[in-house]
């Protein structure tokens, strides 16, 4: 299971649960997944769950409600405390621009009401029954609000990112727009459009995500190498990165990983 951007990914299956399911096909050049959280801690310490999250958008139904979050820049944490439960659907980078008719970076770092960018009908996800008859609204929701025609520009937008997925860390803004032909100016205005974030941070986040998941396997060994390794200049400059938006140093990180 892809557990990528999450912090002690250990505690999935001991903490809470986890479920992935995939989008049908008609939706899946706009949504990612989706994940189906639960926890029962009834009678047992709480536990925070912290997220680095991706550039992607969510939609997520919880008991008391449902909401839109956009891309989050800062480290998302949860307390699990009691029982509770929460159903996400997982946008793609660019995916969630249809639905809205403002730029996507307009949501960024925000938390709305579903039923303030669908309207009312939205109100039916905090009705549907079970985790099917959800997914079930939504479908409707989404597909009623997709374009006749795709737009190519959000093709494009998944060709970039999926790119600095793939390219190596050091790359810059400026190589990624010459491998599509288009102007760093052009991939900028994109991503504030459809992503909600610029190209550099998204490659810093996925930088970290890789960063997080080598240290989860116990992969680290020379700490300047392994800086260098994920596309920094030095070890200082990923110190400084990791801490902020971690939250602690790697090395307490990785102790915290031993320790399980």
């Amino acid at each position: 299971m892809d557990t990528r951007g999450i912090l002690r990914p250990s505690a999935v299956g001991t903490m809470f649960t986890l479920e992935r399911r995939s989008p049908p096909p008609d939706l899946a050049a706009v949504i990612d997944s989706h994940w189906l959280v639960a926890w029962d801690r009834r009678e047992q310490p709480a536990y925070e769950s912290e997220v680095l999250p991706h550039p992607s958008v969510h939609l997520v139904v919880e008991p008391h409600g449902a909401f839109v979050y956009g891309v989050t820049r800062r480290r998302f944490v949860r307390r699990l405390e009691e029982k509770g439960w929460g159903i996400g659907t997982k946008f793609l980078p660019g995916g969630f621009a249809p639905f809205v008719a403002v730029p996507v970076s307009e949501l960024t770092d925000l938390v709305v009401p579903v039923a303030d960018l669908f309207g009312d009908e939205a109100r039916a996800l905090e009705d549907a029954i079970d985790t099917d008859a959800l997914l079930q609204v939504l479908y409707e929701l989404l597909r009623a609000r997709l374009p006749a025609e795709p737009d190519p520009r959000i093709a494009l937008v998944g060709q970039l990112v999926a790119d600095i997925r793939a390219a190596p860390p050091d790359g810059s803004v400026a190589d990624l727009a010459a491998r599509h032909h288009v102007s760093v100016r052009t991939v900028q205005r994109l991503f504030t459009q459809y992503v909600g974030i610029g190209p550099k941070w998204v490659m810093q986040r996925y930088r970290l995500h890789d960063a997080l998941e080598r240290l989860d396997r116990r992969q680290r060994q020379d700490w300047t190498r392994f800086a260098l390794d994920l596309g920094y200049y030095d070890h200082a400059h990923f110190l400084r990165d990791f801490r902020s938006l971690v939250g602690r140093t790697p090395a307490e990180y990785e102790l915290q990983t031993l320790a399980g």
